[in-house]
């Protein structure tokens, strides 16, 4: 039923979302974007939604990181004083990270995504009331032809470029950006040898560290 592939460009889709993310976000620091303060903090709870939707989508493969990371993660808000183990507890939905921790958690990456395409929408609003800066200092004579056909066909252009190599890896090589170590079945009594971050969370790992 072609799961696999689906679950491919999944996987692999998101690892590509998050390189037009950093790079977005560089151009807005390059650019200090981070004066227009609503769009700037409307754009913080997008990455913050999208750090924790891919977190909760990396716990899904339940095998032994997603385990890992759950356990770990979660842990963290065990360091909360007076109330931090009843919160980790409620959001286990028992006293370990179990069954009812991976229902939970799929449920939240499902719906996640939803909140984040409103957070888009505000985003963009926020964009238009306070008015492009034009940071490349472009001239509107650009504006005098037609979209159709020259910047579709531009846009295609890139598109295609993107979408090869994107479907290329995500054919020939699915399992290269993904961490070997979560093939192993899950098991609570041993710590995975080898413990790496998802490439799009190193900034994190290393505040953390």
């Amino acid at each position: 039923n072609n799961g696999w592939l689906i679950r491919s460009i999944h996987a692999n889709g998101a690892s590509l979302f998050f390189i037009f993310l950093y790079i977005h976000i560089a151009r807005g620091i390059y650019y200090s974007s981070f004066y227009f303060t609503k769009v700037w903090i409307t754009g913080i709870l997008m990455i913050l939604m999208l750090m924790g939707t891919a977190f909760l989508g990396y716990i899904l493969p339940w095998g032994q990181m997603s385990f890992w990371g759950a356990t770990v993660i979660t842990n963290l808000i065990s360091a909360i004083p007076y109330v931090g183990s009843t919160m980790t507890f409620w959001i286990w939905g028992g006293f370990s990270v179990d069954n009812n921790t991976l229902m939970r958690f799929f449920t939240l990456h499902f719906i996640f995504p939803f909140i984040l395409t409103f957070l888009v929408f505000i985003h963009i609003l926020m964009i238009h009331e306070k008015g492009s800066s034009n940071p490349l200092g472009l001239t509107l004579n650009i504006d005098k032809i037609p979209f159709h056909p020259y910047f579709s066909i531009k846009d295609l252009m890139g598109i295609f470029m993107i979408m090869f190599p994107f479907m290329y890896i995500s054919i020939i090589y699915p399992y290269n950006l993904m961490d070997a170590e979560n093939f192993n079945m899950a098991n609570p009594m041993i710590t995975p040898p080898h413990i790496q971050p998802e490439w799009y969370f190193l900034f994190a790992y290393a505040i953390l560290r």
